[in-house]
């Protein structure tokens, strides 16, 4: 009778800790650090920052034009306030465009830079040893020639330094077990060489790559460093570049009043030429530029041909006109070549609306007001003066007289370019007269204020715009273009050849493999290194010409 011994259970050893918080918070933050240094999330981020522009260029912005925005509000009144809780009148400074912006420049740094350190480290390091077994490469040949093979090796070795391949030569030995027959190509007695050239391709991969940040970097220093400042400017009249002077203006947090330049621009006459069809064919300023003491020095400039001077650049973004008046009070005294801008509501026929404020008249207790509209050409349709041609060839203005208080001291802004509603709905301000006026007819109130339409002037929307990174961007633009032709351009290219002797019939069996990467079709570029590889061969030995390439049949 068998007696079998008791089975002794093993206990199973006990698991794992779990790991502690922190080394799971760290797992997760290396996690998502790879995700987002990923040359995929690179690729999305800078496709969502193109798609983040695309409304910036459909949409009127305030940075450039004001004018442009009130237009927008006023032909969507619905839509509008809801494009601006998206911040779509203001892309560019935008919170959802700056963390795109933000994330793209932190995962271009942290996928560029270990990637130039490797590329670094991979142009000291030689070309790797030539494979095992040569003819299994896609392109691969042998040749047998009539000289030794240290000399066959030497040709091949000239020919490929002087297309510019980085050579390491190396002496062959038997790389299986010894008595082991090897198959034709494969690695044995005899010398061998390695040879590379391409590296500019991956130089040019990283060059685009680093001129991308370096754009990214020109126009953070451009937001950081700049500043732009939009105003309304008559004809004879001008302004110097100060916060204080502009109508609306923009400055980056790192900028101060007084890194401003000092320049001053008069604006000496606007000139608007316009089509058959009365579009707008060109708007040109004639304007005087110089430093706040000095005489100035005259150009013109235009839309798209704006005052550069120093890394500032004046543009014209706008015009319109500013219609002319003149007040003579009950005792005689006259105030003349009272202009003021009227904002175009109507770009078609440039029909426009302003406001004269005239807070402190001499000898009145009351303040005088002008609310009107303006159209270039006018003509009245029953009753009502509208505005047929952009052109100044009629010029009319239909304005409405106010008496009372402005309310210009109570605090509260208000704009320059009409009056406050709420004063005159509080019975602050009251309407003491209108009329629809020509150039030269008056208005006269009942207190004998006589007001005058005197004439019209045009005026230019001036921007004037700082941007310390132009330079740098366009730098980082051309580099950027030159990685990528570089990177689509240039191959990257790798031969081996293997020389050992050719046996009972003497010479040499050399054995040539190539690899190629980018830069067109390998096979064609193979054939033509190999056929200027055979010349070279044939001319090292003279007396015999190399044989065509000879391919064994393979396994």
């Amino acid at each position: 009778m068998t007696t079998t011994a008791p089975r002794q259970s093993v206990a199973a050893p006990p698991p794992p800790p779990p790991p502690s918080a922190g080394r799971r918070l760290g797992g997760l933050l290396l996690h998502w650090w790879r995700r987002l240094t990923a040359m995929r999330t690179a690729i999305i981020l800078l496709f969502l920052l193109a798609l983040a522009a695309v409304p910036g260029s459909l949409l009127p912005q305030r940075s450039l034009s004001q004018n442009n925005v009130n237009q927008y509000f006023a032909d969507h009144p619905d839509l509008a306030p809801v494009l601006d809780r998206l911040y779509l009148f203001d892309v560019f400074s935008s919170p959802w465009f700056a963390a795109v912006y933000l994330l793209l420049f932190v995962s271009l740094i942290g996928c560029v830079v270990p990637r130039a350190a490797e590329h670094a480290r991979a142009l000291r390091t030689p070309p790797p040893p030539a494979p095992r077994n040569l003819l299994r490469l896609p392109d691969s040949a042998e040749l047998s020639v009539p000289v030794p093979p240290a000399a066959a090796v030497d040709a091949v070795e000239e020919e490929l330094r002087v297309r510019r391949f980085r050579v390491v030569r190396r002496d062959g030995g038997s790389a299986g077990s010894s008595g082991t027959a090897h198959s034709a190509g494969s690695s044995g007695t005899g010398p061998e060489l390695s040879a590379e050239k391409g590296h500019l391709k991956e130089t040019g991969n990283l060059v685009f790559h680093l001129s991308l940040l370096a754009l990214l970097l020109g126009l953070a220093g451009g937001k950081l460093w700049g500043y732009e400042g939009s105003i309304l400017v008559t004809e004879g009249q001008g302004f110097c570049n100060s916060f204080q002077q502009y109508d609306t203006y923009s400055a980056g947090p790192l900028v101060d009043s007084g890194d401003l330049s000092p320049l001053c621009v008069d604006l000496e006459q606007f000139t608007a030429e316009y089509e058959e069809n009365l579009t707008a064919a060109s708007f040109t300023a004639d304007i005087r530029y110089g430093a706040p003491s000095a005489e100035g020095r005259p150009t013109t400039i235009g839309v798209n041909d704006p005052l550069r001077i120093d890394g500032d650049r004046v543009y014209v973004t706008g015009h319109g006109f500013s219609p002319t008046f003149s007040v003579t009070l009950p005792d005689g005294t006259a105030f003349s070549d009272l202009t003021v801008p009227f904002l175009p509501s109507d770009q078609q026929t440039m029909a426009s609306e302003g406001a004269l404020k005239l807070p402190d008249l001499p000898g009145q207790e009351e303040q005088l007001a002008l609310e009107g509209f303006f159209a270039p050409t006018g003509l009245l349709q029953g009753g009502v003066l509208t505005s047929v041609d952009p052109r100044p060839l009629a010029p009319q203005v239909a304005v409405v007289a106010y008496q009372g208080y402005l309310g210009l001291d109570s605090g509260l802004p208000q704009s320059v370019y009409s009056l406050d509603a709420s004063q005159i709905e509080r019975g602050r301000l009251s309407e003491v007269g209108s009329a629809n006026l020509s150039v030269g007819e008056s208005l006269e109130l009942p207190d004998g204020t006589r007001i005058t339409f005197s004439g019209v002037k045009e005026f230019a929307a001036l921007q004037y715009s700082h941007d310390p990174g132009q330079l740098w961007v366009l730098a980082a633009a051309i580099a950027l273009l030159a990685g990528l032709l570089g990177m689509l351009l240039l191959r990257r290219e790798r031969v081996f050849a293997r020389a050992r002797p050719g046996g009972e019939g003497g010479g040499t069996v050399l054995t040539l493999a190539s690899l190629t990467r980018g830069g067109g079709e390998s096979g064609t570029r193979s054939t033509a290194l190999f056929d200027d590889l055979r010349g070279a061969l044939a001319t090292a030995a003279p007396a015999r010409t190399a044989s065509e390439p000879e391919v064994p049949p393979r396994d």
